[in-house]
């Protein structure tokens, strides 16, 4: 791991005409989104808000990954749903609350409570709901064999 601080930069562009706007980064490919169906947009493209959501479950299931490999949690699967409620606070739009429902299989001989313990530990330990206001709970669904 590189040392911190870490700097990361994308850029969005939009054009009248269509309303997509492309969001590009170095080395990576571009994402056409548009907003949600909720704010007028067509529903069927990636928004800021699903993006945000899809950042908060990618983020817990890239902590989980690092804690239970130090930890020696071995698994076959993991599924992270990350639902946010928008709401208006104060005549401001912002995420008020984060619900996420994590579904797990861990392999071989361990406890529910040791996994449900590192599943706490990935909520905690996760930068992007680090860096928001909004309320985080977390439900799991651990399928032990």
């Amino acid at each position: 791991m590189e040392p911190f601080p870490h700097h990361y930069t994308v850029t969005a562009s939009g054009d009248k005409a269509d309303g997509h706007i492309t969001v590009t980064a170095s080395d990576l490919p571009d994402l056409t989104t548009n907003a949600p169906s909720e704010f007028g947009g067509p529903g069927n493209q990636w928004s800021p808000e699903s993006l945000l959501m899809a950042a908060v479950a990618d983020c817990f299931i890239l902590t989980f990954r690092a804690i239970a490999q130090g930890s020696r949690l071995q698994w076959d699967q993991i599924q992270c749903q990350a639902t946010g409620t928008l709401d208006r606070i104060d005549r401001k739009p912002q995420f008020t609350n984060i619900q996420l429902h994590i579904t797990i299989t861990p392999q071989g001989d361990t406890s529910e409570e040791r996994v449900q313990r590192i599943l706490e530990k990935a909520e905690e330990g996760c930068l992007i709901t680090n860096s928001l206001s909004a309320t985080v709970s977390m439900t799991s669904d651990i399928k032990l064999s």
